[in-house]
């Protein structure tokens, strides 16, 4: 499952009635295709995957796999803490053309990491689909260790990884411990670089919404050896990649978007739209959006 360096976590546009707007979501997808975006995933954490109905996520995936029309791969989020309606939707995603999958640790139920394993193999039993593994310990509530990771490497469907755990360590031991094909993505903006620096391949991206170019180029100097200069653009870039989570995702993102003349309406409940925590997200952003030359 090769995703580029840079997969987006695509927000979920939605109109000012809090339904998904298609025309909203279209221009978006051209924006990220046109600024550095290398994959698309639709339905993640981003993309407000917990407020969106079973009906809703199927007709997003349909909708994104049309209009991408297969210009880069995309990434279908269906995971879930329900195993057997994770199949059901992983199914619909087949049927409707995705390129792959995306599958969350399940998340409220806490499973050990043997229930962890258990979930994944049933659901990679159940489809032809590549699955990107996603573990993000600080919504799911159980950290998917490395040694699970690994295990479940070895089924031949299971490709790649979304390591949001923020453990250096434990995405080492992933890299050293997986087959040379199996991807490792940094599930966290501010640890792209590092990652790239253990044998990582990439990022599954917030900022790329809005900075998307100025990382490929960040990695892309990495790649090509220029190492300080890839340290100097991780260093321009940091403080926008936590302010972009200063809020809950994808409050601030959705923010930033509309600075950037992408309307991709507000958020759903329970999550409200940013406060007084804009103010110093501007500052933020009015420092950096000369020397990162983005227009507004």
């Amino acid at each position: 499952m090769d995703l580029g360096y840079i997969g987006t976590a695509m927000v979920t546009p939605f109109s000012e009635t809090g339904y998904i707007d298609y025309d909203l979501t279209e221009t978006l997808i051209e924006h990220l295709i046109a600024t550095g975006t290398d994959s698309l995933i639709v339905c993640g954490t981003t993309g407000e995957s917990p407020t969106l109905n079973h009906e809703e996520k199927s007709n997003l995936f349909k909708y994104a796999i049309e209009i991408v029309n297969k210009r880069i791969p995309v990434i279908a989020g269906t995971g879930t803490f329900n195993t057997a309606e994770t199949v059901k939707l992983t199914r619909q995603a087949e049927t409707l053309g995705a390129d792959g999958i995306m599958l969350v640790t399940p998340y409220y139920n806490k499973p050990d990491q043997k229930g962890i394993i258990a979930h994944f193999s049933h659901i990679a039993g159940e489809t032809n689909l590549p699955i990107m593994l996603y573990n993000i310990p600080g919504r799911s509530a159980v950290n998917m260790q490395s040694e699970t990771v690994i295990e479940l490497s070895k089924i031949k469907n299971i490709r790649a990884v979304k390591e949001a755990s923020g453990s250096l360590d434990q995405i080492s031991n992933i890299i050293s411990g997986t087959d040379k094909g199996f991807k490792v993505y940094s599930g966290d903006d501010a640890l792209t670089l590092p990652v790239l620096s253990i044998g990582g391949d990439g990022v599954i991206s917030v900022a790329s919404h809005i900075v998307g170019s100025q990382m490929q180029q960040m990695m892309s100097a990495f790649k090509l050896g220029d190492t300080n200069n890839a340290a100097e653009m991780h260093r321009t870039l940091l403080p926008l990649f936590q302010a972009i989570f200063s809020a809950p995702n994808p409050v601030p993102i959705k923010y930033a978007l509309k600075k950037i003349g992408i309307n991709t309406g507000g958020v759903r409940m329970p999550l409200t739209e940013f406060g007084r925590e804009s103010a110093s997200f501007d500052a933020i952003w009015n420092e950096f959006k000369n020397k990162l030359q983005i227009s507004q």
